[in-house]
């Protein structure tokens, strides 16, 4: 293999991470203690969620509806052309990731998800094949799974069931009148495309898995039919990292500081395809470099309107001028292809599963204590699994930050914020993003998710000696023996400790 020095020093600076801030394996018999905490998903959040659990020597139990082969979550389902259209060193799930280069495939992703699964000894701790249908909590406030006494008892549960569920496929007018094939993205593994014409519905995160496979198939033309326009930022980490740097969660006066940017440096002749009506920071962006190349080399064309019907061979479109809303005014064409690619998104996955309290109005997901605690159980964390949109990455450092953050809370009484406090930090939150053209949790970008974790440990100083470990995992022996203490003064005022404290 030919030495690479950036990749050498980004394997280094890996290895240094590893070294520093990964927790310590537990060894094979090791006596796990309380919280116990139940983990409902064994993808990419849930694998790393109990690795955080068990390097800090507490007991979890993973829940997966899926069998072994589902180990990765959404990963694991789809093509294996797919990778990471951002960088991977904005996608460290876990101290302990190694990655080979910077836009690892899904294969690589995977195998780092198994390796991290198997390194901290989870495989006896996995319940396959178990779909968690209920999660309620007895008198004493612990939580049992599926009213199902054999699982035993948990402290907190993790909900990790992530964004992405079974594929969307809408069915539309004269489907069956087709003649081509008709595929959804993330089926496409064993097909080809090379010297079709093909089409694409949709312009979201499932069109450009779409378009990784036309690329690598050959295909003859491209056209992505669109109903919206979405805001697409380059494949490059430094550009999706200083957009993440709004700390304010929100389009701002400055906000048309890098959409110009981004219109003339990026776009360029191609500008009549960003959006006017949206903001950059009011939706999730699309990130790739290739789609832009693919038009102006005439490969591919980005056609904006809607599907009217299908037709032997092709798609009736009604194709809307810039600035026309869905199902607006436009003129129809008949687009011809022999492959239609239905790049349709996913279903959400349901949080049905948790007690009908925690979805209370007004304060229902994404509308919680950190978009992830539910006010009426801060024993619950729906790690990765609330949030709509944002700019930054849901695969990074802040997965072991809502986990460690989540045993402070179940750890010591005095950290443990109160109902009333969440909701008004809630409040708080909705009121200083309240000129935001969505909700004050539909979008946010990185920092402001940073900002909410300084917020929440710098507000209570019974957290500030639990700073280094919920921000990187170090330290837990001194908080936890100064917890000790304060539950002897506690104890000896006349005060009960919870059951599992």
């Amino acid at each position: 293999m030919k030495f690479h020095p950036v990749l050498w020093v980004y394997s280094l600076i890996q290895w240094f991470l590893d070294k520093l801030f990964s927790p310590t394996p537990p060894s094979p018999k090791a006596a796990l203690g309380r919280p116990r905490i139940a983990i409902i998903g064994a993808g990419l959040t849930g694998v790393s969620s109990a690795s955080h659990c068990v390097g800090h020597g507490f007991d979890v139990t993973i829940f997966e509806a899926g069998d072994e082969k589902s180990i990765g979550g959404i990963w694991s389902r789809v093509n294996n052309t797919s990778g990471l259209q951002i960088h991977s060193i904005m996608y460290r799930f876990h101290p302990s990731i190694r990655w080979a280069d910077g836009y690892p495939d899904r294969q690589q992703i995977v195998s780092q998800i198994i390796h991290l699964w198997k390194r901290y000894g989870l495989q006896e701790r996995t319940r396959f094949e178990t779909r968690v249908t209920s999660v309620q909590q007895d008198r004493s406030g612990r939580w049992i799974i599926n009213n199902d006494l054999s699982f035993g008892y948990f402290d907190g549960v993790v909900a990790a069931v992530g964004t992405c569920g079974d594929p969307k496929i809408p069915h539309l007018p004269n489907q069956e009148t087709f003649k081509g094939e008709i595929f959804h993205s993330s089926k496409l593994d064993g097909k080809t495309a090379a010297g079709k014409k093909v089409l694409i519905i949709g312009g979201g995160a499932s069109a450009v898995e779409a378009l990784e496979f036309v690329v690598h198939t050959n295909a003859a033309s491209t056209s992505v039919l669109a109903r919206s326009d979405k805001w697409i930022i380059p494949r490059n980490a430094l550009v999706d990292m200083l957009l993440a740097l709004n700390i304010f969660g929100q389009e701002t006066i400055f906000s048309w500081i890098p959409e110009t940017l981004l219109k003339k440096l990026f776009y360029r002749s191609l500008e009549d395809l960003a959006p006017t009506s949206g903001g950059l920071f009011t939706e999730t962006p699309m990130v790739n470099s290739d789609i832009f190349r693919q038009i102006r080399n005439h490969n591919a064309e980005w056609l904006r309107g809607d599907i009217v019907a299908f037709s032997e061979n092709g798609i009736r479109f009604r194709q809307r001028a810039k600035g026309v809303p869905k199902g607006g005014p436009g003129r129809e064409i008949e687009v011809k292809g022999d492959m239609v690619i239905m790049a349709t998104g996913y279903q959400r996955p349901s949080l049905s599963f948790l007690p009908s309290e925690v979805f209370e109005e007004p304060y229902h997901p994404p509308k919680w204590y950190l978009q992830v605690f539910p006010p009426r159980n801060v024993s619950i964390c729906c790690n990765n699994c609330t949030y709509v949109n944002a700019i930054g990455t849901v695969g990074n450092y802040h997965i072991g930050i809502y986990t460690r953050l989540l045993l402070m809370f179940l750890v010591d009484p005095l950290a443990r914020p109160q109902e009333y406090w969440m909701k008004r930090w809630i409040d708080m939150t909705s009121f200083l993003k309240s000129k935001a053209p969505t909700g004050a949790f539909d979008f946010f970008t990185y920092s402001e998710l940073i900002y909410w974790f300084v917020f929440c440990i710098a507000i209570n100083p019974f957290r500030w000696k639990w700073a280094p470990f919920v921000f990187f995992g170090i330290g837990s022996v001194l908080p936890k023996e100064i917890v000790r203490r304060e539950d002897q003064i506690r104890n000896g005022m006349g005060m009960t400790k919870r059951h599992h404290e």
